[in-house]
């Protein structure tokens, strides 16, 4: 057994991303040297452990979960729970990461709230307003080779960046991008209501999302150069919602600058599936519908049964991704890598062992 401390860590929201991310860290098959030990989220306590233990979209929590004495307690683990709508209003010192899912902060200037109020490092379950916003976006396996440890703002870009930017930057690599057009289909949020109401600015969000296929606006193409910006003005990209609750997908056209075929490009990304990218990307040709894929942890899941080319140089491909799960495990490895750095007593986890 390795012994190392553990590393103090708060969540700010605990909705979606918030409770997934601590249920990956739980259910991560390399241990952590991490321990949750706040949460921050408006809603009651009995609600935030009952929406712990019963999760529709990713079954049961597999442990104990209790709300006692104002404590949310994790197999009698317990963290401490407050209410606050501000950063101002929770005192984060002893904190050695403040994990941001409310997604309500974008600006630098909101983001050093919580400095200000004692947080010694954020890490963002979504891209800042603009690359200026913070320190570093990162997708874990990608660019965590530039984090140095002194940065304060990490944002772990967006599930779908994350999806994409690994694909996008092996094919550049090994055919050549000359264009590139992304469709994401992704399952429905909680900024669309089930029955049509006045619940955002955005008109097509006004209508109910398990009754409609919505087209919604994306920043995916600014996302993807901030992370490729060899690819700057290359890459285009729409969204469209779905009325699923879970696991989303993307359509993707290429330009290539070298030859390829189907056979070329399954070849290629199978490869590279069950190599250089096995803990971020996997390859199916297998009969799949979206469901397949609910609580897969891979960043992306190519469908080598849906590419298809027209000519040498054009090029379809159909990627998979639980939007859910998939980034939270991804914000899992960010942090652990960020901790590496900006501890001096952080010992490498392994597979097995304890924390």
């Amino acid at each position: 057994m390795t012994h190392r401390p553990p590393y103090r860590l708060a969540i700010n929201g605990y909705g979606r991303i918030g409770r997934c991310f601590l249920r990956a860290l739980l259910e991560s098959p390399v241990a952590h040297p991490f321990q949750v030990v706040a949460l921050n989220e408006p809603a009651n306590l009995e609600s935030m452990a009952y929406l712990t233990r019963y999760d529709s979209t990713h079954g049961r929590f597999p442990g104990l979960v209790e709300a006692v004495d104002g404590e949310l307690r994790i197999d009698h683990r317990p963290i401490r729970v407050s209410h606050a709508r501000t950063p101002e209003a929770v005192d984060w010192r002893n904190i050695d990461l403040v994990v941001e899912c409310s997604g309500a902060y974008g600006k630098r200037a909101d983001l050093q709230r919580f400095l200000a109020a004692g947080c010694p490092r954020l890490l963002l379950s979504h891209p800042g307003a603009s690359a200026d916003d913070v320190d570093a976006t990162i997708v874990a396996g990608i660019n965590q080779d530039k984090l140095t440890g002194s940065e304060k703002l990490v944002s772990a870009a967006s599930c779908t960046t994350n999806a994409i930017v690994p694909l996008l930057d092996l094919l550049d690599r090994e055919v050549g991008i000359e264009e590139a057009l992304l469709t994401t289909l992704h399952s429905v949020m909680n900024d669309q209501p089930l029955i049509d109401g006045y619940h955002h600015d955005d008109l097509r969000r006004t209508r109910s999302a398990m009754q409609s296929i919505i087209p919604v606006s994306t920043g995916l193409a600014r996302g993807i150069e901030r992370l490729l910006p060899r690819l700057a003005g290359r890459v285009q990209a729409k969204a469209i919602r779905v009325p699923t609750t879970n696991v989303s997908a993307i359509d993707l056209t290429l330009v290539t600058e070298r030859p390829v075929s189907a056979h070329s490009i399954n070849t290629l990304l199978a490869n590279a599936a069950f190599g250089r990218l096995k803990s971020l990307v996997a390859y199916s040709e297998a009969a799949h519908a979206s469901i397949d894929f609910n609580h897969d942890p891979h960043s992306a899941i190519v469908d080598g049964s849906q590419t298809r080319t027209s000519g040498a140089h054009l090029v379809n491909l159909f990627v998979w991704f639980d939007n859910e799960w998939g980034f939270a495990n991804r914000m899992l490895e960010v942090a652990a890598h960020w901790s590496r750095l900006w501890s001096p007593h952080y010992i490498q986890p392994q597979s097995g062992d304890q924390p």
